[in-house]
């Protein structure tokens, strides 16, 4: 059996101290050692295959240098993309991101709490499901250090970062109506979840400061179990009667991609029979024959922001840091003005 390669040997070989082998191994004071040897210590380390003893470590900084991340879908574009962002910041710091998915399924969120703090990770990063509140909670009683991710609840004084959901979609609505539409629908979720029903709220602001009277059948709510045929039949009620709606906006990216694939089975032309506005830039909207008019979330700067506050949170488990970032209302095609429709005749 082949003998561990330790700091001594790597120090033995190089000609220097253990003790400078172990700065530059664990990335300490860099800028007092000169940049040759540390090459050195680390072309050796390399060559002798030398494995740094976690375990050790691990009982000498009272850290494993994990973190566990819970997304709500990671085969969704906003996850992936938002672990991605996440994985690369935490690499900066040395630390290694664990996931998964709860799927929007608090019994399952709760598991993956639970296993990610038997495998003893330093700090966790979620995005909460409907449902969620008590486990939160339940963190904060036992100091655990985690940061909340997109939606939060604001009941419970927590960390988090997410976004200001209301002024996002008032720009979207308030935009609709500077380009001529008055008849503006909204399709989304039935959620208990604060970062929906900030959205709706956002609609429902902007129509009222803009003297549009609202009427109860353009929003449609719809349940996540039974996506697709739902989302066919909102569409369908808010096309139909005498005054079908001028524009629809979708909440979320999955709602966005099944309507946008049934308006385009229906034909219609975007945006002259329909405007749209759509939350979330994935790649799937360059595939729509339409450039879609989108709002765009600050995707790295929410990664990026709550990897960092969660390792200031994991040195000062009282710390309480809340963020709420702006979006970006990207204009395209699909909101032109309303005077094309004058051409067509509605």
């Amino acid at each position: 059996m082949n003998k561990k390669v330790s700091l001594k040997d790597i120090a033995q070989r190089v000609g220097v101290s253990t003790t400078l082998v172990s700065y530059v191994l664990n990335n300490q004071k860099e800028n007092r050692i000169r940049k040759d040897v540390a090459q050195k210590i680390r072309d050796v380390a390399q060559e002798l295959n030398y494995r740094t003893n976690q375990i050790a470590k691990s009982l000498k900084t009272k850290k494993t240098f994990t973190l566990g991340l819970i997304v709500a879908d990671i085969a969704n574009p906003f996850s992936s993309s938002l672990a991605r962002i996440i994985e690369d910041e935490a690499d900066r710091h040395n630390y290694t991101v664990i996931f998964g998915s709860s799927d929007e399924n608090p019994q399952k969120s709760r598991k993956l709490i639970d296993t990610l703090l038997k495998r003893q990770v330093d700090g966790l990063i979620i995005a909460p499901p409907d449902g969620a509140a008590s486990q939160i909670a339940d963190l904060q009683r036992h100091h655990v250090p985690f940061v909340l991710i997109d939606r939060y609840f604001p009941d419970l004084k927590t960390s988090y970062v997410a976004l200001d959901n209301c002024a996002a979609v008032y720009a979207a609505v308030d935009h609709l109506i500077d380009r001529g539409y008055r008849r503006i629908g909204l399709v989304t979720l039935q959620s208990s979840l604060y970062h929906m029903n900030e959205r709706k709220r956002g609609y429902l602001a902007a129509l009222k400061d803009r003297n549009l009277t609202f009427h109860k059948h353009w929003l449609k709510e719809i349940s996540p179990d039974i996506l697709k045929p739902e989302i066919e039949r909102a569409t369908d009620d808010l096309l139909a009667g005498p005054q079908p709606v001028e524009a629809l906006l979708f909440t979320n990216n999955t709602v966005a991609l099944h309507g946008l694939k049934y308006l385009q089975s229906l034909r219609l032309r975007i945006p002259d029979d329909l405007a749209i506005v759509c939350f979330d830039e994935t790649d799937a909207l360059d595939l729509f024959y339409t450039p879609i008019t989108h709002i765009r979330q600050p995707l790295r700067e929410i990664g990026q922001q709550a990897t960092r506050i969660l390792l200031e949170t994991i040195d000062k488990t009282n710390k309480i840091t809340q963020v709420n970032l702006q979006a970006e209302l990207v204009v395209r095609e699909s909101t032109s003005q309303m005077v094309s429709k004058l051409v067509h005749g509605r």
